[in-house]
Formats: C-alpha cells, structure tokens, sequence
C-alpha cells in the first residue's frame, strides 16, 4: 500500500509527502530529505524514516530533544501503522496510507439547510445564562452527560501543558470526541478562508455546506439529533451510506472571530446526541480555539525571537564589512559613520590604502532597505575590494564593478556610488559618480563644488562605461560624501532636511576635523527627525586635507 506523511510544521503549514525513496532524515542540515533549518529545536540530524519491504520504521538519531510517537520518546525504533503521529521539535509527521491523506478526508456537499430535529445555540447564549434555541422534537432525550465538569477539567489539565499546534490539533480533536461520546470526528481551521484539516478520527465525512456555514459564519453549533428525521439530509445518500445517526458542529471561537469547527458524528443506534452534549462541545470548542491563538502567538514570537538574534548576528557581521575606523594618515584627515535604519542596512563606505601613499574612499546605496539590501552591500564590498586589488582608475573600476553586478543583481535592485582616489601629498582627487548624491567639496573661499561626473547607476546594463573627473584638494579644504539618508531625512511634519542645510552645516564647520564635521552632521539630522521613526539608513563619510 502506497504510503504518505502529512507533514505539518510550526507555522501551520502543510505537505503531503508521498513515501517513494527507501528512507528519508529529518533534521536542521541541509544534508537531509527533510530539513528544517529554523528550527533550533531540532537536531542537525534528529531523526530517521526507514523502509523494510512494506513496512517503515522511524528511529531517534541520538538527537538533544528526542523523537515522540503518539506521546511516547524513542528509544529503539519503532514499526509505524497507520495514524501514527511523529513529533520531533516543532515538526509533526502523521503516517497515513496515501488515499487518506487528511486534505482528503472530508467532501462538503451542497445540502439544503437541516429542517427536522435541529437544536442550536451560540456561545454568546450559553455566557449569558440563556440557555440553548430548541426546536421542539418529541421524544427528546435527557441529558447523557452527568459530569460536563469533569470533562472540562480534564480539557483544561490537558491543554495547559506545551504542545506543537500539529499535535494540540489532536488532542483537542479527541477530548472532544470522548467528552460527547461520539464515534467520530474532524477539526478544521481557517487558512487563507478555506477550511483545511488539522485532526481527524475516522475518515470519508460528508459536512452539509448549509451546517458548514451556519457554523463558521453563523457563529452558532448545531445539533442534528437524528438524520432519519430530518428530510434535507434523510435523503443524502453520501451520508446515510456510511451510517451517520446523529451528529454536532461547534464554532472554534474566541470572542467574535470563528477560526474553524469541530465536527462529531456517531453512526447507526449506538447514541443520539443531547442538548447538554451540545453545550458541552460549544464551550470545549471556545476553550480550544483560545488554546490553539495563544500557541499560534507563542510560535509566532518564538520564531520572531530567532529571526531578532538572527538578525542580531547579522548586523555584528555587517559591522566588520565596515571600517572599524578611519586609517591615519598624513596629510588628510578621515571620518566615517554609518547608522542603518533597520538592524541591518544597505549603505556601504570603505578606505582602501594604496601602497604609493593613495587613498581611495568608497561611498555606496542599494536600493531598498533591510535584509536584501543588506545581502548586496556585502555582495558590493567584496566586489570592490576584489576590483581595487589591481591599480586601476575610478572610471575603470567602477565600469568593471557595474558588470560585474549586472551578473548577480535582481531585476528590482541597482546600486548608486561614488568612487575617488585621493592624493594626500599633491592634494590631487580623481572621482567617478555612478548615479550617488554628489558630495560636497568646500573651498576655502566659501565656495560649494558638487562633485557629479560619472555615469548613471550600477547593476541594470553591463555594456555601460564610465567617466572619471578631477580637482585638487587644497590644504584646509574638506570633501564631504553621504547617502540619501541624510538630505532625505523627515522631520514630523513632512519636510525633508535637504541639500542647502547640509551645505550650510559645512560651511560652519570646514575648520574643524573630519570627526566634528561627521557629528555636527549626525546631530543635525538626528535632531531634524525629533523622535520620528528614521525612514532610510544614514551614512556620511568626511575628508579633510590637512597640509600642503
């Protein structure tokens, strides 16, 4: 019999999984058929599903955090049948025959609304007090439930303790089913507004579409206590031909928000349901559906916690693709920050030392923000640290950088930068703008030059080439690079910082150092944001010549 795992992992999502290949391992390793690499709970190598013949065993591979079938750790492996539920970290596994998958177990059909034996009622109703909507049935029988108080202990005893949604599915599933005394049942939830099966007991269920929708729309359960005398579904054949008698729907509730149902059914005359039966399974629905949110929450922000370390990490490595500080020099005087908007950012600047003395001194944008950008400011980096190994102009290498980009980058990125060699002894500056704001070169004049000739922005076509232009900067005069971080900048009530305050800034500050005109710029705009959510990453880069 062809075999498939119905593979559920933390943030609810499933696969079918059809058993073709000889074994199969699990674990955060790439090297495995099932890997999982986000979840730290798991083992690089956790687990191991094996054929033998017809027959498939799973066996724990020494893992930190053990495997569980149907509750109980491995400890030798273990002969699966059909049902069997595998949970390793946050993974759960249910070995099924292939025709049995759960996404085949239950047919909604187009039945007409019940209009015999029906009872009723909402969650709203039994909170105050008001008791159940009971269209009268002769023959009504009494209450078949003694204790609804110790079934609703035993719900909460057992939902209090930690589970991975795929296996608290089932539990709720089967408190359900013996707090009501029924034979057989399903959980579904909402996914992207489709119902889709997260537990069952029993297989082949045929749900009117008129019940499904009173239900999750509705808000109300609904109790069918006998099909014989109901005429709508007395003459379904799909559901008289598997034996069904009597069978309940409840809404899974929290305050106003349905986010699936439960469904019981018990065939032939072993049992009809009651109205306290109905009661019982509208507040176990309410209770269960508070359950599942809260481990919904709790894995959402356990995976938040692993992506904000990740993150974390990710930025201390981004840091060590910058300079750790400005090299020294003589003759010219260097500074250099950057602060990204979110953990992690796409601006770049470098210092590149030349072994006749030179400098180079590197300013950088990708466009976007966080973690992508993030991957191309590395990407970047590298790519400029690989080019500048050979003496080549700014023109040269930043054409060699564009193609060399055009390769690799998406279609919905390009890079802006700005590209110069500084002699510190002759004063000489050759530069390259690849489509970057134009920095700002201070005369000791008073006069404000933009440093503009270049190209247009690297990464969209590889066959362009590049221009390069050139000046002198003379002792006391200071060339001031930055991304559009700066000028952009956003106070509180929509203006933006602009050009002409940053020219400014410089212009009260060109006797000072390369770190105080780096601060004064920094505390301008950090000002000019007064507390306001920072919109773009931030980087400025300061070269100040300081002798003849």
């Amino acid at each position: 019999m062809a075999r498939e795992l119905a593979i559920t992992t933390a943030d609810g999502k499933k696969q079918a999984l059809p058993l073709e290949g000889n074994q199969y391992s699990l674990g955060r390793s790439v090297d495995n058929e099932l890997c999982y690499a986000d979840d730290v709970g798991l083992s690089r190598r956790h687990m191991l599903l094996e054929r033998f013949g017809e027959e498939w065993t799973v066996r724990d591979l020494g893992s930190k955090n053990g495997t569980f079938v149907n509750g109980e750790r491995l400890s030798q492996p273990h002969r699966l049948r059909s049902g069997d539920r595998i949970v390793a970290s946050r993974v759960c596994l249910t070995f099924e025959p292939a025709e049995t998958a759960l996404d085949k177990t239950v047919l909604f059909e187009g039945v007409p609304a019940p209009t015999g034996a029906t009872v009723s009622t909402t969650l709203e109703r039994l909170l105050s007090g008001n008791g159940v909507e009971i269209q009268p049935t002769p023959g009504q029988p009494p209450a078949q439930w003694g204790t609804p108080i110790a079934a609703l202990m035993r719900a909460g005893r057992e939902l209090a303790e930690r589970r991975p949604l795929c296996e608290l599915f089932q539990v709720i599933l089967d408190l359900s089913i013996e707090a009501v005394g029924a034979q057989r049942g399903v959980l579904l939830t909402l996914e992207r507004e489709r119902l889709a099966v997260q537990a069952s007991r029993g297989e082949s269920f045929r749900i009117s579409t008129a019940v499904r929708d009173r239900v999750v729309e509705g808000k109300t359960s609904v109790l069918i206590q006998d099909i014989r005398q109901d005429e709508a579904l007395r003459n379904r054949g799909s559901i008289v031909s598997h034996g069904v008698r009597t069978l309940m729907a409840a809404p899974l509730q929290t305050d106003d928000r349905v986010i699936g149902l439960i469904y019981v059914d018990t065939p032939q005359l072993l049992r009809e349901f009651s109205v306290d039966d109905l009661n019982l399974l509208t507040v176990m629905a309410n209770v269960a559906a508070i359950r599942i949110e809260r481990e919904r929450l709790s894995e959402v922000e356990q995976v938040e916690r692993i992506m904000a370390a990740e993150l974390q990490q990710a930025a201390e490595i981004q840091r060590r693709f910058l300079p750790e500080s400005a090299p020294s020099m003589p003759g010219v005087d260097l500074a250099g920050y950057n602060a990204p908007c979110r953990t992690v950012g796409g601006d770049y600047y470098d210092f590149l030392l030349y072994p006749d003395g030179k400098v180079a001194v590197v300013i950088g944008d990708v466009a976007g923000k966080g973690m992508p950008a993030a991957l191309m400011m590395t990407c970047l980096q590298s790519k400029v640290h690989a080019i500048t190994e050979t003496a080549c102009g700014p023109a040269i290498a930043v054409t060699r950088l564009n193609r060399s980009l055009a390769a690799t980058c998406p279609g919905n990125r390009f890079v802006t930068l700005f590209f110069c060699v500084l002699d510190p002894q002759s004063g000489e500056l050759i530069y390259c703008n690849a489509g970057h704001n134009p920095p700002l070169l201070a005369r000791k004049n008073g006069e404000m030059l933009r440093l503009e000739s270049g190209g247009p922005v690297l990464g969209l076509l590889p066959e362009l080439s590049f221009e390069e232009d050139r000046c002198c900067l003379e002792a006391g005069e200071v060339l001031l690079l930055y991304s559009d971080g700066v000028t952009e900048a956003t106070a509180p009530d929509g203006e933006e910082f602009g050009e002409d305050r940053l020219i400014e800034i410089l212009k009260q500050h060109a006797h000072d150092s390369a770190d105080a005109i780096m601060d004064a710029v920094h505390d301008a705009v950090e000002s000019w944001y007064a507390g306001s959510p920072v919109a773009d990453d931030i980087t400025v880069v300061v070269a100040r010549r300081t002798a003849e």
